[in-house]
């Protein structure tokens, strides 16, 4: 269990350390996956963005799916969606979910463009993965985007998508696989549906973050100052609270 998302995210990060410092992309799914993911590129000192994806849902119940699409039009349909849907339906239901996207880009992302990410390792987080539409489609676009890797890195997911998953990423790290998985926020004890203005407020933190982190670089050429001392042991004291997770989904070493 988990406490929120600020707790998984912790964990999360110290699973995936080996990329500490290695100029990695993390790049979080809104709105659920933003705190996790910020708190995953803090630790790993990675640059940060977010990545809109959205679930297709069943007209008759929203909160199932029969796919995903990203936000450059990448998207995945589950086989057996022509069984329950014609293809007008799934049209117009793709154009409700573009409609969103574009308004998330607006006010999330301010609209500003993805992160360069050719050649580059990309992190993709979320807080779980429930049938992992989303994610694939996610992955699609940086597949387009010529990722040089890329590392899909949740703290829950089922045995069955997990497995899936592991197929299409080059690195899967899961934290917890647990059985009779019926759905994401099983496995947290505050959880909740994240509204836009606490995702702009992680981001306006991580803006901020990167200010003083740069003013610390350009200060430190000039010489220590007792200022900048704090400033750089402040942000060298992160560490993430919480077990140690022996027992990670891990595939990197079947890496393609």
């Amino acid at each position: 269990m988990f406490k929120n998302r600020t707790d998984a995210g912790k964990k999360l990060a110290v699973a995936i350390k080996k990329y500490k410092d290695h100029n990695v992309l993390v790049l979080a799914i809104p709105r659920g996956g933003v705190e996790v993911g910020y708190q995953v590129a803090e630790y790993l000192n990675a640059d940060f963005s977010i990545l809109i994806s959205r679930k297709l849902p069943f007209p008759d119940d929203p909160e199932a799916g029969f796919g995903a699409i990203a936000e450059d039009g990448s998207t995945f349909i589950f086989n057996d969606a022509a069984l329950w849907l014609s293809g007008e339906q799934i049209d117009h239901i793709k154009q409700e979910q573009i409609n969103e996207i574009n308004r998330r880009i607006a006010v999330l992302r301010k609209g500003k463009a993805l992160p360069e990410m050719a050649g580059r390792t990309v992190i993709l987080v979320d807080d779980g993965l429930a049938m992992g539409s989303t994610m694939r489609a996610a992955i699609m676009l940086c597949r387009k985007r010529e990722t040089g890797k890329i590392v899909v890195a949740v703290p829950v997911a089922g045995r069955r998508v997990a497995d899936g998953m592991a197929l299409i990423a080059d690195e899967l790290a899961v934290l917890e696989t647990p059985r009779n998985f019926m759905a994401v926020a099983q496995v947290y004890e505050n959880w909740y549906d994240v509204p836009d203005t606490e995702v702009l407020d992680i981001l306006s933190r991580e803006k901020s973050n990167c200010m003083v982190q740069c003013y610390i670089s350009n200060a430190s050429q000039s010489g220590p100052s007792a200022e900048l001392l704090f400033l750089s042991a402040f942000f060298n004291l992160y560490e993430p609270e919480g077990k140690e997770y022996d027992n990670v989904y891990d595939n990197s070493c079947n890496q393609k």
